[in-house]
């Protein structure tokens, strides 16, 4: 039965895959339509056009409806979570408190963009966007360094929305250059460095499959003068009650602003457990 339902969903995911390849091919055709040949083509792609929005209202209808509630049971695990972890002031702050305060303090309009790392995980995982487009995650190739420039884009195509990435130290200094772009095309952003001085991502893999860590360390810059010395405003989140007022600070600076947070990526284990946990239980039903 677990199978069956790993199978359906997978089959769900290919169908609207494959609706995506044909609104972009009836999007993208080109070409004289005197010629026989290429009307004919039009023809072909507008009517599975049609087929394909036939069977996205179809997939939107049930895609996200598991009669088991595997999806009401992982959006509750989520949700009381997040609340858990709602007046946690342990230092470096934890994942979970990080999500809280940041939605806390987000607009729903607001938008979110993630780098890639070990963060990315626990925002595509804990962020609840309450609108379209808000959360934007970079999946697929997932090449790190995508938060700072995606921030930038993000707050062009809305400027009346804050952009914020969310991102870690590593992926920042990837493209943290692009500081000056965003300064001198006045583009206001918010930068929240999740800052723990290691490849969090790779050594999260390492300690699933190898059981230690293993060449992840380096050492960064002091963020604050880092974006000072652009012209930029830095600050530093020295305890976890600080993370509310230094978000919403920056928002209000109304200009490119790092927020250096530390931290504690030691809860990563722990959501590998978590999540075996609810597979577990899924498979077990």
């Amino acid at each position: 039965e677990a199978l069956g339902f790993k199978r359906q969903v997978a089959q769900q995911q290919q169908a609207a895959y494959d609706l995506e390849q044909r609104k972009r091919a009836q999007a993208t055709l080109l070409g004289n339509m005197e010629n026989p040949a290429n009307a004919q083509l039009t023809q072909d792609v507008n009517a599975q056009y049609v087929a394909a929005n036939k069977q996205d209202a179809l997939l939107n209808q049930g895609v996200v409806q598991d009669p088991r509630g595997f999806n009401n049971e992982l959006r509750e695990t989520i949700v009381r979570e997040l609340n858990e972890h709602a007046n946690d002031t342990s230092f470096p702050i934890k994942p979970q408190k990080i999500i809280c305060d940041l939605r806390a303090v987000l607009n729903s309009e607001d938008v979110v963009i993630s780098d890639v790392g070990a963060h990315k995980m626990w925002v595509a995982r804990m962020y609840q966007a309450e609108q379209p487009n808000t959360c934007i995650i970079s999946n697929g190739f997932a090449s790190m360094g995508i938060g700072v420039p995606g921030a930038i884009a993000a707050k062009l195509v809305n400027p009346n929305a804050t952009s914020l990435t969310v991102t870690g130290d590593a992926g920042f200094l990837m493209n943290s250059q692009e500081i000056e772009t965003a300064l001198r095309i006045g583009v206001a952003m918010v930068i929240l460095v999740w800052n723990d001085s290691e490849y969090g991502l790779i050594k999260w893999h390492q300690l699933r499959k190898l059981g230690r860590p293993s060449h992840i360390e380096f050492n960064n810059p002091d963020f604050v003068k880092y974006a000072e010395s652009f012209g930029a405003k830095g600050y530093r989140v020295n305890n976890t009650k600080e993370l509310v007022p230094t978000l919403k600070q920056a928002i209000a600076d109304d200009t490119v602003v790092i927020i250096d947070c530390p931290v504690d990526y030691s809860e990563n284990m722990k959501l590998t457990e978590e999540l075996s946990r609810l597979v577990t239980s899924v498979a077990a039903e």
